[in-house]
């Protein structure tokens, strides 16, 4: 077998992403909102404000996930004047990270798999290892961007993985849902890597990933090949 172990995203990827939060929160703001402001642009202007904060996190300008949610919500509601509608609103995002749905079919490649697993995932430490422990799951390794003071796709997350593990980029395998943090990210430093295509998105023409697949079970295959 090629790879002597696997780089796993965690939200999105093992368990399911926010999602259903999010829409909850924007159809929230919606209702709030003087002009009535469809859901969908609101979702666009958070996710503007909370891009802007990430991708300037890094190193001594670090903060954590939970801070810069908290932060990009309050600009938010601000922005479409519904202050009023309460900062604790992010609090539904909060319960998700710590308790998320899990994918039917991540117990099993779990079960299956026969690689150490090292989870390097874009959150706070607290919050994954809450979720873990939720799920009864067992990881080798968990390294997130508060342990390495930055985000995918940024190098250093990666860097410090390889280094938990003691293995070069040619030997571990990377598995996300996020082209850009996690296909580009990982492939950037030299780590071969597959999309985990659950939403069944149009492949762009510049993907970078060397695998392709919509479920856990295609994973197994190419390990197996």
């Amino acid at each position: 077998m090629k790879y002597k172990a696997l780089f796993w995203d965690f939200y999105g990827t093992l368990v399911h992403e926010d999602d259903r939060e999010i829409a909850e929160i924007t159809q929230q703001i919606s209702a709030c909102s003087p002009a009535k402001n469809p859901p969908a642009e609101i979702a666009s202007s958070w996710w503007s404000e909370f891009r802007l904060l990430f991708e300037n996190s890094c190193g001594t300008s670090y903060r954590t996930q939970r801070e810069l949610e908290t932060i990009s919500i309050k600009k938010t509601l601000e922005y479409f004047r519904c202050a009023d509608l309460g900062e604790n609103i992010d609090s539904l995002l909060f319960s998700h990270w710590v308790r998320p749905d899990i994918f039917e079919d991540t117990a099993g490649f779990l079960a299956a798999n026969p690689l150490p697993v090292c989870i390097v995932s874009n959150i706070d430490r607290s919050d994954i290892l809450q979720a873990i422990d939720f799920h009864g799951m067992t990881f080798q390794h968990v390294v997130t961007s508060e342990d390495a003071r930055s985000y995918k796709p940024r190098p250093e997350i990666f860097r410090l993985a390889l280094k938990k593990t003691g293995l070069l980029p040619g030997q571990v395998l990377h598995i996300g849902d996020s082209l850009s943090s996690d296909i580009d990210g990982a492939r950037n430093y030299g780590i071969d890597t597959f999309w985990l295509n659950r939403k069944k998105r149009g492949v762009p023409a510049n993907c970078a990933a060397k695998y392709i697949g919509g479920t856990l079970c295609d994973v197994l295959n190419i390990l197996k090949s």
